[in-house]
């Protein structure tokens, strides 16, 4: 009878297996590490980077100091390099809170204008959603409740509960085409917050690791220190000890250096391996790329990194959808040496509103243009459609000879879009309503 091998059985323990199992275990663990562990990481470094406010404070920021609501009265331009892969839909809101009570968020009636306001915790993970979709556009009083709080709230306000001790308000309020931005400002300015009394106005700053190549892991134990470790992930976070990461912090003195150089692979390695596995959850929808659940991550961790990396803050479906077009109905990359035309077969079923933002690929910014047009949605003025009620969009350089009502200007190098579906109807889900094609005509000839 046949034996099957098995290494493991076969194998003997000597100083050199035992020192390359060391490094291949440090790998393995560097990258569930960074897997998981980047979305803490990210929101720690985000909370004190949007709580440090410049002086002036450009109109497109929407940094305040903590505790405090911060609003963007103007939208995003390519000099804004807060948040990649900012829409110019909306003006943004952002508010870091520290509970050490509950605080209390209000809203005014905004009428029948979009807006949602996000309920983060610092796994970056949408706990509630305050807004038009799912709360309304009348007034309301939401209490925020810290982990373990068990007082009452108030009879008239909405309590939510959240999993970390602080959590991040991230707001949009659309901005229609041409329209007053005073009267915008004057509703924003009936936002309130009714936060914790501390008199700090900005988080202690995270350990120095200038010139550290495994700096990312001392900010992860010292975020691991701050947040509460869920109890499901409590069985993977234990296995970390043995590359000196705990709740205690990173302690890397103990590791050889061998360990430490498999570590360094594995931060390097993190980012494809993110980017991989977000890929593998994604649906690929008529040459776009569709990722549901961006509000319900369960343990992709993948997932959920990316979306803390360039996709911070993204809704969920229900609220908004983002496919994003990185290629041709080829296959082929977007880039500036090709023209293209995007055609809608009919408008996109939505309850709000849609738009088709241009981003340069490298930086994941708006790109500067002679138009100062950076999306065409569905409260662009002037779009010329089709008589059978097709929309044709010209991606291109250069300016085309036809003229420029539907022209969406893209950078000489590569380039993605992203379509946006504000309160999408179950249309978009069910696929009665096609996403339109992006099919290369050509170099861009002016």
């Amino acid at each position: 009878m046949s034996r099957t091998s098995d290494p493991l059985l076969e194998s003997v323990m000597t100083p050199e297996l035992i020192a390359d199992g060391l490094e291949c275990d440090a790998y393995h663990l560097g990258l569930s590490a960074f897997l998981w562990g980047y979305p803490l990481v990210r929101m720690e470094r985000v909370c004190r980077e949007y709580t440090d406010v410049p002086e002036p404070l450009p109109a497109s920021s929407y940094r305040a100091p903590l505790n405090r609501i911060g609003w963007a009265t103007r939208l995003a331009t390519p000099a804004s390099r807060d948040m990649p892969t900012a829409n110019y839909d909306t003006l943004y809101m952002s508010a870091v809170v520290d509970l050490d009570r509950p605080c209390v968020f209000t809203v005014p009636d905004v009428g029948d204008r979009y807006y949602v306001v996000n309920v983060f915790n610092m796994y970056q993970e949408l706990q509630h959603y305050i807004g038009r979709r799912t709360t309304g556009t009348k007034p309301g009083r939401y209490v925020i409740v810290p982990p373990h709080w068990t007082g009452d709230v108030p009879s008239d306000a909405v309590r939510l509960d959240v999993t970390t001790g602080r959590v991040w308000l991230w707001g949009r309020f659309h901005v229609r085409d041409g329209e007053d931005l005073m009267l915008v400002h004057d509703l924003q300015k009936r936002f309130t917050l009714d936060a914790a009394s501390t008199p700090e106005t900005r988080l202690p700053a995270l350990p120095d690791i200038e010139g550290d190549e495994l700096g990312f892991f001392t900010h992860l134990g010292a975020a691991m220190r701050e947040n509460p470790i869920y109890p499901a992930d409590a069985a993977l976070v234990a296995q970390y000890e043995r590359i000196g990461l705990t709740t205690d912090g990173f302690q890397p003195d103990r590791l050889t250096d061998r360990q430490r150089h498999a570590l360094v692979r594995a931060l390097n390695d993190g980012p494809a391996a993110a980017q991989a596995g977000f890929a593998s959850t994604a649906q690929n929808r008529n040459g776009w790329t569709w990722v549901p659940g961006m509000d319900a991550f369960g343990f992709d961790y993948p997932r959920r990194a990316v979306v803390a990396g360039p996709y911070l803050g993204g809704n969920g479906e229900r609220e908004a959808v983002y496919p994003g077009g990185f290629t041709d109905d080829h296959g082929r990359p977007l880039t500036g040496e090709h023209a293209y035309r995007v055609r809608f077969a009919g408008s996109p079923p939505v309850d709000a509103f849609w738009s088709l933002t241009l981003y340069r690929a490298a930086d994941k910014m708006l790109v500067e243009n002679e138009l100062d047009r950076y999306k065409i949605g569905s409260d662009t003025s002037g779009l010329v459609h089709g008589s059978d009620g097709t929309l044709d969009i010209v991606i291109q350089h250069a300016r085309p000879a036809a003229g420029t009502a539907n022209w969406l200007p893209a950078p000489a190098e590569p380039f993605y879009l992203i379509l946006r579906l504000y309160q999408p109807t179950e249309a978009a889900f069910d696929g009665t309503w096609p996403l339109p094609s992006i099919t290369r005509v050509g170099r861009p000839t002016p």
